[in-house]
């Protein structure tokens, strides 16, 4: 255990204490919540709960627990994750779901990277050692298309062109209802949820957030909608589309029918990545590549097609 004495700034005076650290020391609310249960953050000397506001020239001492060790990548075979290509610096994969990108504390199912290296890839040694050649990323239970840098080049270049956003990230969504209009962008910042730290929502003061999305297939009680997003918030279309009140079919997270997910045989969000493009970092020709539906979500599709 390390202790830290920290001066309250004036930025974040009248703040309550789990969100002032959170921004203090990078964790998330969750974990400065766990600490002050636990006695272990102090304001002028004192105990301080979740709730307390601060004031600007208060002292905060906090005793942080030591840094975790990152998780190991073990090499394991993912049943289901296809390679739709693969060359000397780039592998692009069809992502299962229930499988992580990287090894993370807590995760114990399988992950992109551990299922590269049982396959015998190589990936780039760019990155933090359990997420190397991990350039962006997919929810565990989102599935479609990603890729992972095998080089070094690679690994620079695309994580360039994904924080400059010249990536083309086309995702399709089955959302409850039917948007209006049928073709628009949502604009809306995205942050933790003010009271569930596992999810996220449109939050005032939030990171800014765009969608772009048109519906190309109407239902009786659904619609399926291509989705382009211009930035990649953690659930940036699941969030924007509960915002509008049409969740992702299957979403419980966020709002949708259990009447409905149980009839569509979903136990997770209708939403796939199904579409990336991308200047390819070895001679900036454009390339792009397809996932093809799961078994699931195609079956879901199928149904409502029907009932139509």
């Amino acid at each position: 255990m390390s202790a830290r004495m920290l001066p309250v700034p004036d930025g974040l005076d009248g703040m309550r204490v789990d969100a002032g650290l959170a921004k203090l020391l990078g964790l998330s609310r969750t974990a400065v919540a766990e600490l002050a249960a636990a006695g272990e953050v102090l304001l002028d000397g004192h105990p301080a709960g979740k709730s307390d506001r601060l004031s600007a020239g208060g002292l905060l001492e906090v005793t942080l627990p030591e840094p975790e060790r990152a998780a190991e990548i073990v090499a394991e075979p993912v049943e289901g994750m296809k390679i739709l290509h693969d060359d000397d610096d780039i592998v692009v994969i069809s992502k299962p779901v229930g499988v992580a990108v990287h090894p993370s504390p807590g995760w114990t199912g399988p992950t992109v990277v551990g299922g590269l290296a049982a396959a015998g890839l190589r990936i780039s040694t760019s990155g933090a050692a359990e997420r190397q050649g991990v350039v962006h990323r997919l929810d565990a239970g989102t599935t479609g298309v990603m890729v992972v840098a095998k080089s070094e080049h690679a690994y620079t270049v695309l994580k360039r062109a994904f924080k400059e956003r010249t990536v083309d990230k086309g995702y399709h969504a089955v959302v409850q209802g039917h948007p209006d209009p049928t073709r628009g962008t949502i604009d809306a910042p995205i942050d933790r949820h003010p009271r569930h730290d596992y999810k996220f929502a449109v939050v005032a003061g939030g990171r800014p957030s765009v969608t772009h999305y048109e519906v190309v297939e109407a239902f009786r009680a659904a619609s399926l909608a291509h989705v382009k997003l211009e930035t990649g918030r953690t659930h940036q279309i699941r969030v924007h589309f509960s915002a509008l009140r049409h969740p992702c079919a299957g979403d419980l997270t966020y709002g949708a029918d259990p009447v409905l997910a149980k009839k569509l045989g979903l136990t997770r969000q209708w939403l796939h990545a199904r579409t990336l493009g991308f200047a390819h970092p070895a001679d900036g020709r454009w390339v792009e590549f397809a996932a093809e539906y799961p078994d699931d979500l195609a079956g879901a599709l199928e149904i409502l097609r029907d009932g139509n």
